[in-house]
């Protein structure tokens, strides 16, 4: 089973290799030219979705039309990486709450759980209430939640014994900007400091 789980592992990060590749070239362009294009314009990255928050409502995509989306996918039962990763972008954002408020007023933070059997909308609300109270939690059924997570290129498997009611999830660690028109922009560094989240936010939300 380990072995099969470390070669499904391998197989998806294989598959990113091009876009790594390719984010990095441009990157060096971007520099070198000063051009201004997001880092993610053009990526097949996104989809449409109509999920279930925090207060079990319905959240659509189209819902969002305007603003732009901070997403980060993970699930509440994670025992360190996510609920880090989520103290991380909300502290940025809070940096970008006192540096420029008008800025922060047009990004909606959104949690998307990649663990739908166990993350209801209570257990989200519990969850993302703990690091602000803009934070979004999405959930859904498991075909909904693949959905989404596919269109985003986001892995995730639950990891041990088939049947058991105690396990963990592996997933990627990412987080995305998307902008109003729900189109990529770019990355957002959800293991850096709040200080270089702040500064892609403020870079790129105009």
């Amino acid at each position: 089973m380990a072995g099969t789980a470390m070669n499904e592992i391998a197989r998806f990060a294989l598959t990113l290799l091009p876009v790594a590749a390719f984010l990095s070239l441009t990157g060096c362009d971007r520099q070198a030219s000063g051009a201004a294009e997001p880092p993610l314009a053009g990526a097949a990255i996104g989809a449409s979705f109509a999920l279930t928050d925090q207060d079990g409502k319905v959240v659509k995509d189209s819902d969002l039309k305007g603003r732009y989306r901070l997403i980060y996918f993970g699930y509440t039962f994670c025992p360190d990486v996510c609920p880090v990763s989520t103290q991380r972008l909300m502290q940025g954002y809070r940096l970008l709450e006192k540096a420029d408020p008008a800025a922060a007023g047009k990004i909606q933070p959104i949690f998307i759980s990649v663990d739908p059997e166990r993350d209801t909308p209570a257990v989200l609300k519990q969850f993302v209430g703990n690091f602000h109270p803009k934070l979004i939690g999405l959930t859904g059924t498991p075909d909904q939640i693949a959905a989404v997570a596919k269109g985003y290129g986001v892995y995730y498997r639950k990891a041990g014994e088939p049947g058991a009611k105690d396990y963990l999830m592996d997933h990627s660690d990412v987080s995305y900007l998307m902008g109003p028109d729900g189109a990529p922009i770019a990355l957002v560094p959800q293991n850096g400091t709040p200080e270089a989240i702040e500064a892609v936010l403020a870079q790129w939300v105009k």
